[in-house]
């Protein structure tokens, strides 16, 4: 017979995974939005883009409101950014609750602006395997031309420096290389912040 003890932290880690692929999912769509505005790529059904639909069904209830009293920030749409943030702040205050509240409330707002700042570097590490695997195949699709639009702000000042080998560019896998050591130093200063406060 298995005691309460195993059943309730069955439970939290069955809990932590949904709300972790549900925060994931819908921060991750607002950041994209964000970014998509930034690059100022057309997102509207007329404009034949393949995730506009999606994007706004996705985010409109959250990211609308919040422009009543989020104002944009030059071409940054700071209610995506803000909503992107709401979602990982309830993601963590929802474990923190579930967990017994033994952390401080400090903890809450400093795991959920790491998450957001893993969510930056998950992002963008999906995209970039998405679009090397698309360049490879040689597909030319609006897909392939919105990624190439996102992609390339980050990859071009590594072309710079990492020059072709073999007629073969690899500034993709220097970009996920980075990304990688990114998210490990994120880690490493996520755990110091979390002992000062």
């Amino acid at each position: 017979m298995h005691s309460p003890y195993f059943s309730t932290t069955m439970l939290y880690q069955i809990t932590s995974l949904l709300l972790e692929v549900a925060a994931g999912l819908l921060s991750g769509v607002c950041l994209l939005r964000l970014y998509m505005q930034y690059q100022r790529i057309p997102m509207s059904t007329r404009s034949g883009n393949p995730l506009g639909k999606f994007i706004f069904a996705l985010t409109d209830w959250l990211v609308l409101p919040l422009r009543k009293v989020v104002p944009p920030v030059g071409r940054w749409d700071m209610a995506s950014l803000v909503g992107a943030f709401l979602v990982q702040l309830a993601q963590f205050l929802i474990l923190w609750l579930l967990s017994g509240m033994g952390a401080g409330v400090l903890s809450v707002l400093v795991y959920a602006s790491f998450g957001l700042a893993r969510m930056v570097i998950s992002g963008l590490t999906v995209l970039v395997i998405v679009y090397a695997i698309l360049s490879w195949v040689q597909t030319h699709s609006a897909m392939a031309d919105m990624l190439e639009r996102l992609v390339m702000p980050v990859l071009i000042p590594i072309r710079r420096v990492v020059p072709l080998v073999g007629g073969v560019d690899l500034s993709p896998l220097v970009l996920l290389v980075l990304l990688q050591i990114s998210g490990i130093v994120l880690g490493y200063v996520q755990a110091a912040v979390l002992v000062a406060v």
